[in-house]
């Protein structure tokens, strides 16, 4: 029988419903089963946190420094294994899966080292003979909601920050991806946290996502998800006053100018819009092409995408992976559907492919003659599915990349520092990559976005300090 994967409690493992994680390269293949938690091992999980914080916030630099660090490392040393379990259970390839795996170690990583260099400020009173300090304390009891497509890195660069500031923990995994994040538990608690400061409970987002939200022990909680249950979290965190951050959807552009390096284009459109399935918040769905460029771009676009090899997540020579399930391919389908009867031109992809083994595989699809107004440009469709919009000019090209109420990434294509710099000061988007992938970030610096997409304080970076602690100003008189 296949070893049962448990919730992790107050310091111990916890049972429950046990529930298949499948391939989505071959849903033949069960990669393990995992325990659902209910509502009660929720409250449970957050009991657990609130008494744990009550020493935990007291901990020592040094001690939190160590555990961190010895997590990154032994994440670092396992990458291949890990990563394998990752393109197993999310449908990246296996050169991504690593990539992710390694950034999770980095990300623990840099918190180690922001453990030791946690400081504040002694300035003057205005009052003589007072002395003022400025300091950075733990917010208390941590809820985390993470995805299923960035399955360790995520939950890494909210754990990481979260334990480095002295809160505790509890965090909820989507429900298809629990592998990742349940390894990351198991190599914390290895490496020395405490009982009670990381606490996993796995399940429905309905059952335990909705014990977090409604809990008023939980002072702080960041997501990343939907824009629907985004807003949901923003309203329950308001009814218990609790502080929030929101990281959600994106329907990023990249402006390709007449300018512009041609290989150049096609390969950072063609990285953006399609790899990892398409399935990153900051992918590049909106393709917007200046005329005197745009037919020799969706040429040699189209010859690119047909050189892309869909298979088999794990499969050497594979670029694109499955899909992550059969909800999410339903979903890419039907876009492509409206697009083509909204009049947009399917100049190639679109289709669903047979593999040797049963999954989710769907061919990269690239629409052309598409306008800022059809669905397949105003939704986002997080699948390998990307469209072309023809501009006059750059003026005209930065007004439909602005024309949306997302505002997480936003790229551009050009020779030009006069449009680069200008497109930099202009755009409305939270994260700009010049003549890159509008995905792609570094883990030490700030993550996040502007209008629909992002809420609250950044992540990453030492910008993770403005949500996981709280300021402190105290007055002394000698």
């Amino acid at each position: 029988m296949t070893e049962l994967h448990k919730n992790y409690i107050g310091g111990e493992w916890v049972g429950g419903e046990a529930v298949p994680n499948i391939n989505p390269s071959n849903t033949n293949e069960v990669i393990g089963e995992f325990a659902r938690a209910t509502r009660d091992d929720a409250i449970r999980a957050i009991d657990a946190a609130a008494e744990a914080f009550k020493s935990w916030q007291h901990s020592g630099i040094q001690q939190r420094h160590d555990i961190l660090k010895g997590t990154g490392d032994e994440i670092l040393r396992r990458k291949e294994e890990i990563g394998r379990l990752l393109s197993r259970e999310e449908g990246k390839t296996l050169a991504e899966g690593i990539g992710e795996t390694v950034r999770a170690a980095q990300i623990f990583l840099f918190f180690a080292g922001e453990a030791l260099r946690l400081s504040g400020e002694v300035v003057p009173s205005v009052r003589p003979g007072i002395d003022v300090q400025i300091t950075r304390e733990p917010v208390g009891v941590v809820g985390l909601i993470t995805p299923w497509n960035f399955p360790i890195a995520i939950p890494a660069w909210k754990i990481a920050p979260a334990i480095c500031y002295g809160n505790t923990v509890v965090i909820k995994p989507a429900d298809l991806v629990p592998a990742c994040t349940w390894t990351i538990v198991d190599i914390l608690v290895r490496n020395g946290l405490p009982a009670g400061v990381i606490n996993l409970v796995m399940g429905k987002g309905s059952v335990v996502g909705q014990a977090i939200l409604e809990s008023p022990k939980v002072n702080a909680l960041s997501f990343t998800g939907s824009v629907g249950t985004g807003k949901k979290v923003a309203e329950a965190s308001i009814a218990v006053m609790r502080k929030f951050q929101l990281e959600m959807g994106g329907k990023n552009p990249t402006v390709v100018l007449d300018d512009a390096d041609l290989k150049v284009a096609v390969e950072s459109t063609a990285n953006s819009a399609f790899f990892s399935t398409g399935q990153r918040c900051t992918a590049s769905s909106r393709l917007i092409v200046t005329e005197g460029i745009h037919d020799r771009f969706v040429e040699a676009l189209t010859a690119r995408i047909k050189e892309l090899v869909v298979d088999d997540a794990v499969k050497a020579g594979t670029h694109i992976g499955p899909v992550v399930d059969q909800s999410q391919l339903d979903q890419d389908e039907r876009y492509i559907k409206i697009a083509r009867e909204e009049g947009g031109k399917l100049a190639f992809g679109g289709e669903r492919l047979n593999r040797e083994n049963p999954g989710f595989y769907l061919q990269p699809a690239l629409f052309t003659e598409t306008t800022r107004d059809m669905t397949i440009n105003k939704e986002e469709v997080f699948g390998p599915v990307a469209s072309v919009i023809r501009a006059k000019n750059y003026e005209e090209a930065l007004e439909i990349a602005n024309d949306t109420p997302f505002g997480l990434s936003a790229g551009i294509v050009t020779t030009s520092l006069k449009y680069a710099s200008h497109f930099r000061r202009n755009s409305q988007a939270g994260m700009v990559m010049v003549n890159l992938p509008t995905a792609g970030v570094d883990y030490h610096v700030p993550f996040g976005g502007r209008k629909g997409s992002s809420y609250g304080p950044r992540e990453q970076g030492r910008y993770a300090a403005e949500f996981f602690t709280t300021v402190k100003t105290a007055y002394t008189q000698p």
